[in-house]
């Protein structure tokens, strides 16, 4: 008699050690400017000294390892998506933080608060906000992830030009750009010419070949590897003990539900890409690893977490679905967490190497929502082409036109200066008003119908 075991999905399999790590490592470099971006913002707006800004990256390092596990591998039934997810912090909460940091009568312990509440309530209120996934049929999901791809290439073009905004000394530097330009050739000749493996870490070799040519040129220095420490403990509350004020507290909650939408495009996005349609159940388990995760990272000294968008770009470049892929990206970000020699090397490699990567990997998001619009129905329903249009629209808006909201009250800054949030909403509410409200079941089917019909598109 012979035993038939269910065939493993791409999603689960577990690749050879030494591809985990390779491909891990892959991972770790495409997020690791992001991921010590806040821990930087926010210990130079509190002028904390270098010795604590250090203790900052540690500990998010740290805590970013500890949250990729919990969502990439799972805790149980309780949290995790089990899909391919880097995280990181998020950007959406850095204005409060700032202003709570700054702020005398509150400072990082009151910060450090309204972040452990936050997680606890992100916890708390992800199996209702789960339930708002009837709302994401294609036409949204498809927008949302368009949008998604788009306002992320601003960032990998302000990392081609070797700073994260125009007003920074040597943007735009030509030899910046060359380097920019040389790497997304090397990634662009390893996808046209190689195959297996070395195709998938196409960008890695991109990153690799790009450091090395730096190093050349005189580029790229070791000197802060040299002085960095071997070893550093993180422990819990540096700072001192937490307090929770309620109106910081309530204002990093508000964060948080931003922080849940753009979760939700991002794991829809994730599970077009390996063909694994979200379920409720699974976006509620992803969200509260979200809450799980900012806890944890208030506890630890740092600051709310999700999935990093630039990731999810590289799954769709490399193909790789495997979840373990960054579950060993998670483990080398807690070794460097731990070990900050190593961090220090990472952080060695300039932004301008990681720009042609950025080109490619945000370009692909914007691809994959291409794809999911292709599959939706226009000629039976026009109106499907005006919510596209519009809310593509409204999510150009803080991309191309930073300042249009500057007049507005500054509380509703996370919302207006973030695009992703504004095409999420925009969409969901048009889609209500012209194509209604949809069950749980129709919206699941719709879900596949959009999985299907963007496969067939490959």
């Amino acid at each position: 008699m012979t035993v038939t075991t269910a065939a493993i999905h791409p999603t689960d399999e577990v690749l050879p050690t030494p591809r985990l790590v390779t491909l891990g490592f892959q991972h770790v470099f495409v997020m690791y400017a992001g991921a010590i971006a806040v821990p930087l913002i926010i210990g130079r707006a509190a002028k904390l000294p270098p010795e604590d800004v250090a203790l900052l990256i540690n500990a998010d390092l740290l805590a970013c390892g500890i949250a990729t596990l919990i969502q990439s591998f799972g805790l149980g039934r309780f949290a995790g998506i089990r899909l391919p997810v880097m995280m990181g912090c998020t950007f959406a909460a850095v204005g409060p933080m700032v202003a709570m940091a700054t702020d005398p009568a509150l400072g990082l312990v009151a910060m450090f608060g309204s972040v452990i509440a936050a997680g606890l309530f992100t916890i708390l209120v992800a199996p209702f906000m789960s339930r708002l996934l009837p709302l994401f049929p294609p036409v949204v999901t498809g927008t949302v992830i368009l949008v998604i791809g788009l306002s992320l290439m601003g960032i990998g073009i302000n990392w081609a030009a070797g700073a994260p905004n125009p007003t920074l000394p040597g943007y735009g530097d030509p030899s910046h750009l060359a380097v920019a330009a040389f790497v997304l050739c090397v990634i662009l000749a390893v996808m046209r010419f190689a195959t297996g493996f070395v195709r998938n870490i196409a960008i890695l070799i991109g990153i690799v070949v790009g450091a090395l040519a730096t190093y050349a040129l005189g580029m790229m220095h070791f000197d802060k590897v040299v002085t960095a420490p071997w070893f550093g403990l993180v422990m819990p509350f540096h700072f001192g003990m937490p307090v929770f004020d309620p109106v910081s507290v309530v204002t990093m909650c508000v964060i948080m539900i931003i922080v849940m939408i753009e979760s939700t495009g991002m794991f829809l996005a994730l599970g077009e890409m390996v063909e694994r349609p979200v379920t409720q159940d699974d976006l509620a388990r992803g969200l509260r690893a979200d809450g799980l995760g900012t806890l944890i990272g208030g506890v630890f000294n740092t600051f709310p977490y999700t999935s990093f968008s630039q990731n999810v770009g590289l799954v769709g470049v490399t193909g790789i679905r495997s979840r373990f892929v960054c579950v060993a990206g998670g483990l080398i970000l807690l070794a460097m967490g731990v070990v900050p020699k190593l961090g220090a090397l990472v952080e060695s490699v300039p932004v301008f190497v990681l720009g042609g990567a950025g080109i490619v990997m945000f370009g692909m998001v914007a691809a994959t929502g291409v794809r999911i619009l292709a599959g939706v129905d226009y000629a039976a329903n026009r109106n499907n082409l005006y919510i596209v249009a519009i809310s593509v629209g409204f999510g150009m808006i803080p991309v191309l036109a930073p300042s249009f909201f500057n007049a507005l009250p500054g509380a509703l800054a996370p919302v207006l200066h973030s695009g992703i949030v504004l095409a999420a909403l925009m969409a969901v509410v048009l889609n209500l008003v012209f194509n209604g409200w949809v069950s749980h079941a129709e919206a699941s089917a719709a879900v596949r119908d959009g999985a299907r019909s963007s496969e067939a598109l490959h």
